[in-house]
Parts: structure tokens; C-alpha cells; sequence
């Protein structure tokens, strides 16, 4: 196993999250991440991610460009390179209601789910 990887998420291709329309670039398999899930989340104008949350994965979340993060419901105004950190319990969001483009990275740990397919959301109402 390579002790360090290198990659420009915009080298990397594009989806769609399972949830919205909202791009993302998957990094965890290229970086060789075994202990946490990495994605870049890429929102236009407009965009918004499904408000959800993760069992057991807490999340944290660098904006590359200012961004906006809901936890809770509340909207918060996030400048570039600053980090929020949010509990597996809290139910979150990423939105753009600017004229620019954001990009988020996104870390989540322990990893759930696989590469393709970053975790189960339990989206709020579907709770058991």
C-alpha cells in the first residue's frame, strides 16, 4: 500500500448524489482511504443536498469556496476553508442560495457503505 496519495478532485469524474441532483466527485477509492469516506460536493446556484444524516458516521466538512451547511434546520454562512464538524445524529445539509459555485470536501468516519454507494442517509421521517 502507497503511504500518500495525491488527487485534484477535478481530475476525477462526476455523479449525482443517490438522493438530488447535486454533482459529486467520490475520492475516497482514488486517495486509498480505507478509515473515512472523501467527497467533494460540487453545488450550483440553487442547488440543495437532501437534508439527512448518517448512523453512526460523524462528518466533516471544508468548504473550498464560502459555502452554506443547514444542521438542524439553521442555515449557516461558512467562509472558505474553515470546518465544521457535525454528529452522526444531527440531521445536515449542504445549499447555495448565492450566484456562485460551491465545493465542499466532505469526510466521513468510520466509512459506511462502499466506494459506489458512501452510506445509507436515514432521511428525517424515516427514522424506526
Amino acid at each position: 500500500m502507497d503511504q500518500y496519495d495525491i488527487v485534484d478532485p477535478e481530475s476525477r469524474s462526476t455523479e449525482s448524489f443517490q438522493t438530488c441532483d447535486v454533482v459529486v466527485r467520490k475520492l475516497t477509492e482514488s486517495l486509498g482511504c480505507t478509515d473515512l469516506r472523501v467527497n467533494q460536493a460540487v453545488l450550483e446556484p440553487g442547488d440543495v443536498t437532501t437534508p439527512h444524516r448518517h448512523d453512526g458516521q460523524e462528518e466533516v466538512f471544508v468548504p473550498q469556496t464560502a459555502g452554506q451547511i443547514a444542521i438542524g434546520g439553521e442555515v449557516h454562512d461558512v467562509p472558505a476553508g474553515h470546518v465544521v464538524r457535525v454528529a452522526p445524529s444531527a440531521v445536515r445539509n449542504l445549499l447555495n442560495r448565492t450566484d456562485d459555485t460551491h465545493r465542499w470536501l466532505a469526510f466521513g468516519a468510520p466509512p459506511v457503505g462502499t466506494a459506489e454507494d458512501f452510506g445509507s442517509y436515514v432521511l428525517p421521517g424515516d427514522e424506526q
